[in-house]
């Protein structure tokens, strides 16, 4: 059973996912069309996509979505994966969406590889398109939860 934390103690928290891309801004382009979303950083070898909506601070929007970054750029951390090995095994990325049927109608503009088309899910009560990013990552569009299909 989960205990909420005391008031006093609660603290804003954001899930700030990074992939590993094989092309940085082809990744970026067809993340913004399918999603809506914008890029804030730009070039080939990072990019941070936001949420537009979302209020902008002192670092830029403050709705970070997702990370891209190139295999074999290593900055100051190392490199984050193998790029020989199969690309996102046992991950999803998903994502809720408010407009979901135009979510859908831009996954087909992109000819994204569909790996489950448009189905209703029952435990979270909503809709789901699955779908493949350009460097093979399973990507989840949901609708709302709750909202029935």
């Amino acid at each position: 059973m989960h205990t909420p934390l005391p008031q006093s103690r609660v603290t804003l928290m954001r899930a700030q996912p990074l992939i590993n891309c094989r092309d940085v801004q082809a990744s970026s382009r067809w993340y913004q069309k399918l999603l809506g979303c914008i890029g804030g950083h730009g070039g080939d070898e990072y990019e941070r996509l936001w949420d537009p909506r979302l209020h902008t601070s002192k670092w830029g929007p403050d709705g970070l979505i997702l990370q891209l970054h190139a295999w074999e750029v290593d900055h100051h951390h190392g490199p984050m994966g193998d790029a020989t090995a199969t690309v996102g095994n046992g991950m999803l990325l998903w994502f809720e969406v408010d407009d979901f049927d135009a979510a859908v109608a831009r996954a087909r503009e992109l000819n994204a590889p569909i790996v489950l088309d448009v189905h209703h899910n029952p435990n979270a009560d909503h809709r789901e398109l699955w779908i493949r990013d350009p460097d093979g990552y399973t990507v989840v569009i949901a609708s709302p939860d709750g909202e029935a299909a």
